[in-house]
């Protein structure tokens, strides 16, 4: 994705709308900025739909697509994203796939016809989320005598500017910090005095409109087939071993990127960069894995990536691999067939390959030989694409280069070959 660099103290656009055009998911990204104007986080909506109700499941789909799509934008270092829930979906099992340190989960308050409770049989659950690590944000609603128990759990409490009048503020803002130990958030700010009022109060943080103009931000994304998910699922339902599932992941280039860049993502919270397939499915466990398979299930279509770029990427990691093997080491050899399958990834986006990489983590020689055609790698790939192009002189110069006789590379072409369409009849 690309949009106009945001910095520390710099002035930069509230709300943000992510457009992901090819599966019609869009999030609207408003900042939250401290006094001096500075990013502290991001709050994400879904406007997928024209329909303002949520469900637990839209609340899934909205944090996903945040991990995986919007990764490099509205998760970026430090920031804080702040995601609008359901009470359904407090108890979500999506949430075991993030952080808790880079999310605050924004809590509705009840309908106006709960009863005392009803207010108080959601304290256990917002507990247990706290416990876990998560930060929760309530509305001035919280400051109400009916949620007196919710006050002690507020990470946040956010005051709507446009609900009460401006004499009241002071009022608000005294019980809040007398009664929580809360940060609180002014909201829905339209003007300097607004802004300045609150700021004056001691409020740290602001929200809205009066900052600075909306503007977009476009990102393309590919999602695996519905069939692949499903195989996905089902190695995981038997509890498959980690081998099992990295070669399906290697079969199928829109899986593997995938998982690569959601784990990446900061909203994951590694502290290392995860850049093989099989590291992927250790550090994520049986258990995550069911659960972001059964994510992405729900938000791809019934197609897929365009089947011939796929298949192409497919015979080229698999013909990387197979040549390495006879030069390299293992882990080489693997890494050989990233480089194959991710050769294409320009391609499949549809915009340069730079770009391309910059949403997922890759060993530095797998970098250098897709962008610079350098390294260890970057005379496989040569000789792969002279098995594509039929030029016998590019084929010989890069057989000859490597030291590799014509029949041990046609031999393993017609291997990647065979196994390629031993896949898509699967």
């Amino acid at each position: 994705m690309s949009s106009t660099p945001e910095s520390d103290g710099q002035e930069i656009s509230p709300q943000d709308t992510l457009v992901v055009d090819e599966n019609l998911a869009i999030i609207a990204r408003q900042a939250i900025i401290d006094s001096s104007r500075a990013v502290y986080g991001y709050e994400l909506f879904d406007r997928s739909t024209a329909s303002d109700s949520f469900t637990a499941a839209s609340d899934a789909a909205l944090l996903f697509n945040a991990l995986s799509y919007a990764g490099t934008e509205a998760l970026v270092g430090k920031k804080t994203v702040f995601i609008n829930c359901t009470h359904d979906s407090l108890s979500g099992g999506h949430l075991e796939l993030i952080h808790p340190e880079k999310v605050v989960l924004e809590v509705p308050p009840l309908p106006n016809s709960a009863t005392a409770e009803e207010i108080e049989g959601r304290v256990p659950t917002l507990e247990a989320l706290r416990k876990r690590g998560f930060r929760l944000a309530f509305d001035q609603q919280a400051l109400r005598r009916a949620y007196t128990s919710w006050l002690p759990l507020a990470a946040f409490i956010k005051l709507d500017m446009q609900a009460f009048k401006p004499e009241l503020a002071a009022t608000l803002v005294k019980f809040a910090t007398t009664y929580s130990k809360a940060t609180l958030v002014a909201e829905k700010v339209e003007t300097a005095e607004q802004f300045e009022l609150m700021r004056d109060l001691g409020v740290k943080l602001f929200q809205g409109y009066w900052f600075a103009k909306p503007s977009l931000v476009k990102a393309t994304t590919i999602r695996p087939s519905q069939a692949t998910i499903i195989q996905l699922i089902n190695l995981v339902r038997k509890q498959a071993s980690t081998a099992e599932i990295e070669d399906l992941l290697k079969k199928d280039l829109t899986l593997s990127f995938n998982l690569l860049r959601f784990i990446n993502s900061s909203g994951f919270g590694l502290s290392c960069e995860i850049t093989s397939f099989r590291h992927a499915v250790m550090i994520l466990g049986l258990k995550k894995l069911f659960r972001w398979a059964a994510l992405l299930m729900t938000t791809s279509r019934a197609g897929g990536a365009p089947p011939a770029v796929g298949q192409t990427a497919v015979v080229r990691g698999r013909l990387m691999e197979l040549l390495a093997g006879e030069l390299l080491t293992p882990e080489e050899s693997d890494n050989a067939f990233v480089v194959g399958v991710f050769s294409l990834l320009d391609t499949m986006l549809g915009m340069p390959m730079e770009r391309a990489l910059e949403s997922v983590a890759l060993p530095e020689p797998v970098m250098d030989a897709l962008l610079h055609g350098k390294g260890v790698f970057a005379p496989f790939l040569e000789l792969t694409k002279a098995c594509e192009s039929g030029d016998e002189a590019a084929f010989a110069r890069a057989a000859n280069a490597l030291q590799l006789s014509n029949r041990q590379v046609n031999w393993a072409h017609l291997q990647a070959l065979t196994w390629a369409e031993n896949l898509a009849a699967e």
